[in-house]
């Protein structure tokens, strides 16, 4: 960790909603006056997406069915660390674009399924955001947390992940039930070994809970909605966390152990603004005292 340039990690597994933890994370940096230089999970790939189905069917053939973009030797962790590292220690650093479909490939240039080149961060952040899959990882060859002054985990319950990654394949990839059901039984060795672990490294977690039945994902027509849903936030450490304040901000919340509140799903972004804003701010003039 640096305290002259800090980094704030968020990770969360794919549809999870770390993109709408993203956007109140930049409407806190808009609304504080703080820049700050974004990188994504997917620009550390290793594979692109041509590349990544060759080494898929590579693996299957040598009985390796489990690899998927949640293992470790399908991303470039070294190099994230690196760039964590680097980061904290001068505030300069480098990433690219994984380019996703039609409208990116507008934007950069890249064709869908490609990555854009290695660019150098814009002089003058005030911190390091990264938002992807595994921003948390220990293991023999990275240590990332060690880098990181804010970690933020962001994981629903599995059953509602798995409603949300099926609806999201067949809606903007087409994808059909049983090839996406293929995908979450190949993910999940990784899930439980690469992916799980970084929530106990994390600093706070907003775990999404619905309450309708999910109980059978494959069939369900639709995802619960915020209003049909509790989030469930845990300080690592809630020390100095004024919880009746946030209880009383927050209507219909209320502690379930010493260290969580539970919150109507529709008030996340109220949580968030109300639980990051104060640790950001003293991240951002820590720093600018440093």
């Amino acid at each position: 960790m640096s305290k002259k340039h800090p980094i704030i990690s968020v990770t969360g597994s794919s549809g999870a909603g770390t993109t709408t933890v993203k956007n109140t994370f930049d409407q806190i940096f808009r609304r504080e006056g703080i820049t700050a230089v974004s990188i994504e999970g997917d620009a550390f790939h290793r594979f692109n997406r041509a590349e990544m189905k060759a080494e898929l069917d590579r693996r299957s053939a040598d009985g390796q069915p489990s690899f998927s973009h949640f293992s470790y030797e399908a991303n470039e962790l070294e190099e994230l660390e690196r760039v964590f590292r680097d980061y904290g220690a001068t505030g300069t650093g480098r990433t690219r674009h994984y380019v996703h479909d039609e409208l990116e490939a507008a934007r950069y240039g890249v064709p869908p399924g490609n990555f854009t080149d290695w660019a150098p961060f814009e002089d003058g952040s005030d911190l390091l955001f990264y938002e992807g899959l595994h921003g948390c990882v220990v293991n023999d060859t990275v240590n990332l947390p060690r880098h990181a002054d804010l970690k933020i985990g962001v994981v629903p319950v599995i059953n509602l992940e798995w409603t949300q990654k099926i609806h999201r394949d067949r809606a903007s990839r087409g994808y059909t039930t049983e090839a996406v059901t293929d995908t979450i039984l190949r993910r999940m060795h990784a899930y439980v070994h690469c992916i799980c672990p970084q929530f106990t490294e994390t600093d706070i977690n907003f775990q999404r809970v619905p309450v309708v039945d999910t109980s059978n994902p494959f069939i369900a027509r639709w995802i619960p909605t915020a209003d049909e849903s509790l989030v469930v936030i845990r300080f690592k450490s809630p020390r100095g966390i004024d919880f009746p304040y946030l209880t009383a901000m927050i209507h219909g919340s209320w502690m379930s152990r010493a260290n969580s509140i539970v919150i109507p799903g529709n008030k996340l972004d109220l949580a968030m603004q109300l639980i990051l804003t104060p640790l950001i701010e003293r991240l951002v003039a820590d720093a600018k005292r440093a």
